[in-house]
């Protein structure tokens, strides 16, 4: 945008000060400068007109699939009395309003949800978080669901009229979840080194869902990047593979990621 011109008589005063200020303070360092003018706004080129526009989607991304839960109702539209591990069983018997096959989970993820009461250990239902994601005053209940191959299925759960609805339902290798705002957001590795998926699922009062309103491609924060080895001393022999396996070792968590 080009700076807006000032009064003739505003721009002779300022001139003449400016033209004192040089002349007093010849050579100084600082002071602003012009990056010149900005590039002039260029209208979008259709490209390739004749073609005829697509008529159906190439994949299903799971935007907009939805599904009541049956059983389980919600008292006083708080979904932060209901037991998750109730949810996530629940979830399992859920008929969706179209099948994107996104809220299907392994046969093993799926016995491991239904033995969380007599084998908690192996219970993959994470604790739960709470957000207003749709605005409309009440909390929503975010679930997630460790998977094989530390990949994670996130569930968001409406209160919809005493009952509960899913109005989300993907699974990703992910880095990281979050919330922000009413933005829930995943961020999953990209086979670019240094670079990162971030996706951001916001609520859409038409379709009634969570949407994937943004999905971009970012080079990766620097705080999350791995520090690069420091080369071996000269005349140091390196630690060998089995070194880091004696007592006392560290070793890599099994968690399949961290969410927040």
């Amino acid at each position: 945008m080009r700076p807006h011109r000032a009064p003739a008589a505003t721009r002779t005063a300022v001139c003449a000060v400016a033209a004192l200020a040089l002349l007093s303070a010849c050579g100084a360092a600082g002071g602003l400068k012009s990056a010149g003018d900005a590039p002039s706004a260029v209208e979008p080129k259709a490209l390739w007109p004749e073609l005829p526009p697509a008529s159906s989607a190439p994949y299903d991304y799971g935007e907009g699939e939805t599904a009541r839960i049956p059983g389980i109702r919600v008292a006083g539209g708080d979904v932060r009395r209901l037991d998750p591990v109730a949810v996530a069983q629940a979830g399992l018997k859920a008929k969706t309003d179209r099948d994107s096959g996104l809220d299907e989970l392994p046969d093993g993820t799926v016995r491991q949800i239904k033995a969380c009461r007599t084998a908690p250990d192996d219970c993959p239902v994470l604790p739960p978080y709470y957000r207003d994601l749709t605005g409309d005053g009440r909390d929503e209940l975010v679930l997630g669901i460790r998977m094989p191959d530390r990949q994670l299925a996130v569930r968001v759960f409406m209160p919809d009229g005493g009952g509960l609805t899913r109005i989300m339902s993907t699974y990703d290798a992910v880095i990281s979840v979050e919330l922000a705002g009413r933005n829930l957001i995943m961020r999953a590795p990209s086979v670019i080194p240094g670079y990162e998926y971030r996706t951001a699922w916001s609520w859409d009062d038409r379709q009634r869902a969570m949407l994937p309103t943004r999905d971009e491609i970012l080079r990766t924060p620097e705080h999350r990047k791995a520090p690069r080895p420091k080369p071996t001393p000269t005349g140091t022999p390196a630690p060998s593979a089995d070194a880091a396996s004696g007592p006392g070792a560290s070793t890599p968590s099994d968690s399949a990621t961290e969410t927040r």
